[in-house]
């Protein structure tokens, strides 16, 4: 899979797993074409797996937080104006961008931004511009999962 592939499948579905098994298609799952048993790590596919995902993690397209409930779940970017405008309908962090910084160790550390500090005056405008209305009819699904 290409990364312009990859970043077509969390537009198409607006909302996706990174590598967990939950209601959203599975990024890791799509990329290794077939049901992963185990971790992802471990797959044939592993390393294009660990491609793609710091690839996804990169991209300005995609917002990375713990929407389905504390997974790491991808949100394309056609849908954060309608996420902000409910932001308040979602658990407390949920909507925090997840980073990741690597330490001079070589670790991985999680450095969240809280949510609304990533949110760009840009994005803020699309938000206030949508009806709570048409917000919600774009996010229902999710409304109904994760609402807090």
């Amino acid at each position: 899979m290409t990364p312009r592939a990859a970043l077509d499948f969390i537009r198409r579905h607006g909302v996706v797993l990174e590598a967990a098994r939950g209601l959203e298609p599975s990024l890791a799952q799509q990329i290794a074409g077939a049901p992963i048993s185990g971790g992802w790590w471990g797959h044939p596919k592993g390393h294009e797996i660990y491609a793609l995902i710091e690839r996804m993690r990169d991209s300005r397209a995609v917002l990375v937080c713990t929407l389905a409930r504390g997974r790491i779940t991808y949100i394309h970017r056609r849908l954060w104006p309608a996420f902000i405008r409910h932001a308040a309908s979602f658990a407390p962090g949920s909507l925090n961008q997840v980073r990741e910084v690597h330490t001079a160790s070589g670790r991985h550390v999680r450095a969240d931004v809280e949510f609304p500090d990533w949110v760009s005056p840009s994005m803020r405008a699309a938000a206030r511009a949508l009806s709570a209305r048409d917000a919600r009819l774009q996010i229902e699904p999710w409304l109904q999962r994760y609402a807090a």
